[in-house]
């Protein structure tokens, strides 16, 4: 009679352990009735009925999968290796354990391929200097690849991009010539406005003689304050004309006398 309650009572722990279930704020039950789904219950505490019914949990927290390095071949036919980190998450755990056998590994391995296909239409240059857009259309890609399967795909981020040495040493001589070929547009651009300001100087001289009279005043003034020893002294066109007048002047004279 002994053995017999001990293990009636033994029977009945375990039939509670198994009828009784708790579920934490993050997890979800999704039941099924003699095989064929029922509802999804949770967070708090939840009965299922022994036999007829099964419970299989669904964790909602968000989870982290790390890519592993996958060789990629870049528009321009460069071979990089690439990894990413993409986190995610179940929203309708239904469909999560309904419409795929373990979404988990669904999600990664599509997660490997989809890198290699997106980061493949793009050159090596959008690679580095464009990682926020190309993360962006990696996840809207798998977002919408997974949405049914309840799974909802809230970042990608692309890691690492390791490319060989020599195309390293390209890279660098790239970048070298395109900061001499700006030097020298710079260096152009100023050739061009100073040319364009000794222009419009030399038109407002040029109407104005009295403003060419204190440029040569002004001249005369920095020359003597130079230590050489030999001073030339420039004379206006103005001077050279009146002096050139003189013996016309002179001659025009003598043959009236």
């Amino acid at each position: 009679m002994d053995i017999f309650l001990i293990i009636l009572t033994i029977l009945l722990i375990g039939l509670a352990f198994y009828t009784f279930r708790i579920l934490r704020e993050y997890e979800r039950g999704v039941i099924f009735f003699l095989g064929r789904f029922q509802k999804v219950k949770g967070p708090g505490l939840i009965i299922v009925i022994p036999v007829i019914q099964q419970i299989v949990k669904v964790d909602l927290r968000t989870m982290v999968y790390d890519v592993p390095t996958q060789d990629v071949i870049s528009r321009d036919n460069v071979s990089v290796k690439v990894n990413a980190v993409i986190y995610f998450r179940v929203i309708d755990a239904e469909k999560a354990i309904i419409n795929v056998e373990d979404f988990f590994e669904a999600t990664s391995q599509l997660a490997q391929t989809t890198l290699r296909s997106i980061l493949g239409q793009h050159e090596l240059d959008e690679m580095l200097a464009q990682r926020d857009k190309l993360n962006e259309g990696i996840q809207i890609l798998l977002d919408e690849q997974t949405d049914s399967w309840g799974i909802k795909v809230a970042n990608v981020e692309i890691k690492h991009i390791d490319i060989d040495e020599s195309m390293i040493r390209a890279i660098a001589k790239q970048a070298e010539a395109e900061r001499e070929r700006r030097a020298k547009v710079i260096h152009a651009d100023g050739e061009l406005e100073a040319s364009q300001r000794l222009l419009e100087a030399a038109t407002v001289l040029a109407e104005q003689p009295q403003a060419l009279q204190l440029r040569y005043m002004q001249t005369l003034t920095e020359v003597a304050g130079d230590r050489s020893s030999v001073i030339v002294f420039p004379l206006p066109m103005d001077m050279i004309e009146g002096l050139r007048a003189i013996p016309r002047s002179q001659d025009s004279n003598g043959e009236d006398n």
